[in-house]
């Protein structure tokens, strides 16, 4: 398959299947300990970003910090895309329950995501992420839940920068929750758990 992955099979067939996205420099083994805090039933596939800066893994190519390869951004989002169709049929999975779990960069992808296909995903968690793309037109993405955790210390993602994106996927039909920590780019347990809690809320 294209992208490098691991895949745990969960207990419980009602629950959403977790798609694990990591931040720059991670890997796809990296949030296994937040997908079991999260759901520890669901089925878990954890993704490597294909794009390497530095040596770290990236899910898309960025020209300076903050300020991405639009293009690139736009060509992964669909190789992602792509992946979990086959995904879904390599493992047995439903594609129409996948809940994306991103941080940082994979946070980006994963809402690049809903910003080109309202199908891609059945919802989202999305842990300090960035407008991925602007002066774009979004999907219809209404009854799509996604949780949104972000610090208010971040000084990658700006509390405008995240309020912005709030406000581009709730125009968009989308079920927003946003959730502030006192912190900066990094994830705490109070953001874990208020998702956790969101997520049995939303997928009960």
């Amino acid at each position: 398959m294209s992208m490098q992955h691991i895949f745990k099979q969960g207990t419980d067939n009602d629950a959403p299947v977790l798609v694990l996205l990591h931040g720059t420099g991670g890997n796809e083994r990296d949030l296994l300990p937040i997908a079991q805090m999260l759901s520890p039933g669901s089925s878990v596939l954890g993704v490597r970003g294909n794009v390497v800066e530095n040596g770290m893994p990236r899910f898309f190519r960025r020209l300076a910090e903050g300020v991405f390869d639009e293009e690139d951004l736009i060509m992964r989002t669909f190789e992602l895309k792509d992946f979990l169709t086959e995904a879904a049929v390599k493992y047995g999975l439903d594609a129409q329950k996948m809940v994306a779990v991103g941080f940082s960069n994979g946070a980006n992808i994963a809402a690049s995501l809903l910003f080109h296909d309202r199908d891609a995903l059945q919802g989202a968690v999305l842990l300090h992420p960035m407008v991925p793309l602007r002066g774009k037109v979004l999907p219809d993405l209404t009854g799509i839940p996604v949780f949104i955790g972000a610090g208010t210390n971040d000084p990658l993602c700006s509390t405008n920068e995240t309020e912005e994106l709030t406000s581009l996927l709730t125009e968009a039909g989308a079920d927003v929750k946003l959730h502030w920590e006192n912190h900066g780019h990094q994830l705490s347990r109070g953001e874990i758990d208020e998702a956790e809690l969101w997520l049995k809320s939303v997928f009960a």
